[in-house]
């Protein structure tokens, strides 16, 4: 159903906060990016094990192009090349790579990358290692696979840090997913710093600045709508934190659309001013449809708000830069 028009049939005046920054971050785009390289190097088909990001459109124009996606490596042929995806895989995914001698390139972000590198770290100076973070996500799932059984501990809320039990209280370090609520996260840590005051902490916070980032940006905004969309996937977890957050801050009416199509526009009845962001594994081309379809229902005042400036970018692995081969020996 559309939004209903004024009395006179004009469309009536609405006003839309873009939160910015929003969209695609550097670990996504350089994930993509591999996939799409891979594709030009090796020619279809490249298999891709899980979805490379969180986003169906995403997911779909890569298929379109010929990325073939698995759940498991035993669904790859052995003269195929296979990309993990970036949320990162247990170690044992590249050993059974490396046991079938396939050709595979991991997409993990590297900021995901480095806090497998601190888990490793804490894990050699014999801490037992607890992990801030959602149980089945699959960040969650490679980074805990990159320790051996038992050396990690998953808590996932404020009750979970109250009741670990550690054998060793004095030997613990944590660690936290990339994608949490800053907030929630923090409320954790400190009651683990209570009760464990010698916890050791990361050099450099874990969650990443693309989501720290996107959390600011919607904050800015949130007070000044009467709704909020957010523009991502439902398994998306920096998306479903972006919607927590616009809702903490009193928007109540703050929702999850993967596309245009999605909206509930009676549920927008009476709104005067919507804010508008999007998940790190959501493309442009979707803020960008959400707005024509809010301007063919509306008389649109769009209006940027910058929360911070974005320019990160990280490096695609050496071996994609290798001139395309019908066969490539080398492993990223």
């Amino acid at each position: 159903m559309d939004a209903p028009n004024s009395a006179n049939g004009e469309k009536q005046p609405l006003t839309i906060l873009l939160a910015s920054p929003r969209g695609f971050c550097a670990g996504v785009d350089r994930a993509i990016q591999i996939v799409e390289r891979a594709l030009e190097r090796r020619g279809a088909p490249v298999y891709v094990r899980h979805e490379i990001v969180h986003n169906r459109y995403v997911v779909e124009s890569l298929e379109r192009r010929g990325a073939i996606f698995v759940d498991e490596l035993d669904e790859v042929p052995l003269d195929a090349p296979v990309i993990f995806s970036a949320h990162g895989v247990p170690k044992s995914v590249p050993e059974e790579a490396e046991r079938r001698q396939l050709f595979y390139v991991d997409a993990t972000c590297p900021l995901v990358s480095k806090v497998h590198r601190d888990a490793e770290r804490h894990f050699a100076a014999g801490r037992h290692v607890v992990l801030i973070g959602h149980a089945g996500h699959p960040e969650v799932i490679g980074t805990m696979g990159q320790l051996a059984d038992g050396a990690t501990t998953l808590i996932e809320t404020v009750a979970d840090a109250e009741a670990i039990a550690p054998v060793d209280p004095d030997n613990l370090a944590y660690i936290t997913q990339t994608t949490l609520s800053v907030d929630e996260t923090a409320e954790i840590v400190t009651i683990l710093k209570r009760r464990f005051p010698s916890i050791r902490e990361p050099h450099k916070d874990d969650i990443c600045y693309a989501t720290t980032n996107r959390q600011d940006a919607v904050k800015a905004i949130a007070a000044r709508c009467d709704a909020f969309i957010i523009i991502g996937a439902p398994n998306s977890s920096n998306s479903l934190r972006l919607v927590e957050v616009a809702a903490a801050l009193g928007c109540q009416r703050a929702s999850l659309v993967e596309r245009a199509d999605d909206i509930d526009w009676p549920a927008l009845a009476g709104v005067g001013t919507i804010g508008i962001s999007a998940g790190a594994s959501a493309p442009e081309l979707l803020v960008e449809e959400v707005i024509a379809a809010f301007r063919e229902r509306f008389c649109v005042n769009l209006e940027l708000v910058a929360a911070r400036r974005e320019d990160v970018r990280f490096k695609l692995p050496r071996v994609l830069d290798d001139p395309p081969s019908p066969r490539l020996e080398q492993r990223a």
